[in-house]
């Protein structure tokens, strides 16, 4: 049998736009909480979010842009972005979802790469001041009449609006929008409502890969929003829960597979704070009587491993996603029983995908769940090749490679990087080592770029990995290669240890002696308190790698 799956058929994709979806949630659950921000104490129902919604959108209108224009959002999770996301999708205005942890020099790329004409972002965050950075590319925005911003360095970028109480001089006060559409404005943004089509770009969303500059996924209402609905329906989503989003809203996971599933629903949204922090995030599901819970595993390690962690009652929480990045499986373990969500499910994917193409199921076995990605998503079909391109056989690795309505309509302005990514076919080379078994659950084993050659022996560094988790100290592992003169490569392991342990090299390397066979044994362990992460909890083993490197004085090998 070859490794080559198909999901049902049964139900029918969704042929609507976003702001189709959410009037028809609005109106069969109007007074149902859609948003609750914890931190800042704002509640909205359906009813009073669509109502924001249309405002801003007719608004945005009211600025100049029109559908097909690119509007940049850049901030943590705030009201604002949420708000902005519906906006742009009712006036067929294209939200490009930019990095809150961005600098200057990639917020400039950015902009200019997808030719943003309009940019919402937070004033401050933390470090981040959002409106010092983009002064200091655009400082002709003291100078310029609202909305006709001209500057050398964005020439695409119109107008401005802060999040922030305040506007600066040349930028519009976000809640200031409103205010600015009068009755045409309206009056247009139904008539474009009624000539919007699913099939439209919607959204832009930068991957982040290990080198070049960030690719922009272009995806439109198709995409995402059956996505989101088959994303609910693994959850059993329905208008009776709440779920918890502490991850970041600019990344698929906060606004595709929480926003928009329960969107599709008229569930409740609840948002602990700006950012992740393990002690809110418990506080608000508390608080909050949360059925459900996102996070990638370093969000649900941090959590368990919060000193006062017994001390909440998380006892409403049922289910919730863990994507991201592969889940230790004593990890799913704990949280499956220590807190509470017996239904938790796992789901891959990528942002190139819309993002979920394999998803666990609630009833599948705590063993499923803990070892694979599950199965294939409906209207979703999944090959794994080999080398050469040929579909390999089941239980034998290979790359894995996705096709269907999830597909993401390419790279912005990138004819070439997309035709690397989609072949003629419509396949979707995700980069991605996986295995499909007899009964079609997908176990991702790893990165075809971060397989390590030791010696001519194919080390697949998760394997090392979930060995290592075994031992009962260790928090948490990330094993990668670093170049070595006499094999080529070397296996290193960076190691979090659980609080109070006391470990070193040689004792890490004795629980290996004998237990995993003697080249996958790492020869360099360093124990860590964090690891190099994007705002996504994406560990950066480039980083790791990179700073091994450095420590010991090492080169690139030269390859012929």
């Amino acid at each position: 049998m070859e490794s080559h799956v198909i999901g049902p058929v049964d139900e029918p994709l969704l042929e609507k736009t976003i702001g189709d979806m959410l009037n028809e949630t609005a109106a069969r659950f109007p007074d149902n909480e859609f948003l609750v921000f914890a931190e800042d104490g704002i509640r909205l129902s359906y009813e009073e979010f669509l109502h924001d919604v249309e405002a801003f959108a007719a608004g945005f209108l009211a600025l100049g842009l029109e559908p097909g224009d690119r509007v940049g959002v850049w901030a943590p999770n705030r009201i604002e972005w949420v708000i902005t996301q519906f906006a742009t999708a009712k006036a067929g205005l294209i939200q490009v979802n930019i990095n809150p942890a961005y600098r200057t020099h990639e917020l400039e790329y950015a902009l200019n790469k997808v030719g943003c004409k309009a940019l919402v972002l937070a004033d401050k965050f933390k470090t981040s001041d959002y409106e010092a950075m983009l002064q200091e590319l655009a400082p002709e925005l003291a100078t310029c009449p609202h909305g006709k911003l001209d500057a050398a360095h964005l020439p695409h970028l119109r107008a401005a609006i802060t999040m922030g109480e305040e506007a600066p001089a040349g930028f519009f006060q976000f809640a200031d929008i409103v205010e600015l559409a009068e009755e045409e404005h309206y009056e247009r943004l139904y008539e474009i409502e009624r000539s919007l089509k699913p099939t439209d770009d919607i959204n832009i969303q930068f991957t982040s890969g290990t080198t070049g500059n960030p690719k922009g996924a272009t995806l439109s209402h198709h995409n995402i929003l059956n996505n989101a609905k088959f994303v609910g329906a693994a959850m059993n989503l329905t208008s009776e829960d709440r779920l918890c989003v502490p991850v970041p809203l600019y990344h698929c996971f906060g606004m595709v597979m929480s926003v928009l599933a329960c969107a599709l629903v008229g569930a409740t949204l609840v948002f602990p704070a700006e950012a992740f922090e393990p002690k809110s995030v418990l506080q608000a599901v508390e608080d909050e009587r949360c059925t459900g819970l996102q996070g990638v595993p370093t969000m649900f390690i941090a959590e368990l491993n919060e000193p006062n962690f017994k001390r909440y009652d998380l006892s409403s929480l049922r289910t919730g996603i863990m994507a991201g990045s592969p889940c230790p499986v004593e990890v799913m373990k704990r949280v499956i029983s220590d807190m509470h969500m017996s239904e938790c499910t796992i789901a891959y994917g990528m942002t190139e995908t819309s993002p979920v193409s394999f998803q666990t199921a609630r009833g599948d076995s705590v063993e499923r769940r803990t070892s694979t990605v599950g199965r294939i998503h409906p209207h979703a079909e999944v090959k794994v090749i080999d080398e050469d391109g040929k579909t390999v056989p089941r239980g034998t690795q290979g790359q894995l490679c996705t096709r269907g309505y999830l597909v993401m309509r390419g790279y912005w302005d990138d004819a070439d990087r997309t035709a690397e990514a989609i072949d003629a076919d419509g396949w979707m080379h995700t980069g991605d080592l996986a295995v499909i078994d007899a009964e079609g659950y997908c176990r991702i084993t790893g990165r075809v770029k971060d397989m390590v050659i030791r010696g001519g022996e194919n080390i697949y560094p998760r394997e090392v990995e979930e060995f290592l988790y075994t031992h009962p100290d260790i928090r948490d592992a990330q094993v990668f290669g670093i170049p070595d003169e006499k094999y080529g490569e070397e296996l290193c392991a960076w190691l979090q240890l659980k609080e109070g342990a006391e470990l070193d090299a040689g004792a890490i390397k004795a629980f290996c002696n004998g237990q995993i066979a003697h080249y996958k044994i790492p020869r360099h362990v360093r124990f860590v308190d964090e690891y190099p992460m994007t705002v996504t909890g994406k560990i950066q083993k480039f980083k790791m790698r990179e700073a091994m490197m450095k420590d010991l004085g090492l080169a690139e090998i030269e390859t012929a």
